[in-house]
């Protein structure tokens, strides 16, 4: 029994460290086309995975992007020429910093607003809305009322 547990952990550790490694390799003709695709797979989004860059994610999709941005850095396509062909076909949610336009207004500046506005609450319910405190005025009737009161109870202490 403890033989056939033992195969089975050693055939597990060797399939895992067979499929971990499946990394792709890409050949570039020069330094500046490699340094070129690192900075374009990290700064492009993984549609499947949504918050992890083109270079972590593990996702199909993201291989055949990687692969599609390889053969563009191959052929001699600049950066803007090849986040121009990804925003084209994938539209702006394949970037991470998409670019200021009307639809992206409130991704830009809605936090900066709401921040504003809880500020502003916070300031008007905090110091505008506070009441002072009064000390409301007697007369010399309710002060003397209130001497006796507390001469009798003194009394009975």
């Amino acid at each position: 029994m403890k033989n056939k547990i033992m195969i089975f952990i050693l055939l597990s550790l060797l399939a895992t460290t067979i499929w971990a490694d499946t990394k792709d390799t890409y050949q570039f003709a020069t330094d500046q086309q490699k340094v070129l695709f690192a900075k374009l797979t990290q700064e492009y989004r993984c549609l499947v995975c949504q918050n992890e860059a083109l270079a972590d994610s593990n996702a199909t999709l993201a291989n055949d992007l990687r692969n599609q941005i390889a053969q563009l850095v191959q052929q001699g396509a600049s950066e803007p020429q090849i986040t121009h062909y990804l925003v084209q076909r994938y539209g702006d949610y394949v970037l991470f910093r998409p670019p200021v336009t009307q639809m992206t207004y409130f991704l830009w500046f809605g936090p900066f607003v709401l921040l504003l506005l809880g500020l502003g609450w916070l300031f008007w319910s905090g110091c505008v809305r506070r009441k002072k405190f009064v000390v409301p005025v007697i007369s010399e009737e309710q002060k003397n009322r209130l001497q006796q009161l507390l001469a009798n109870e003194v009394k009975h202490l």
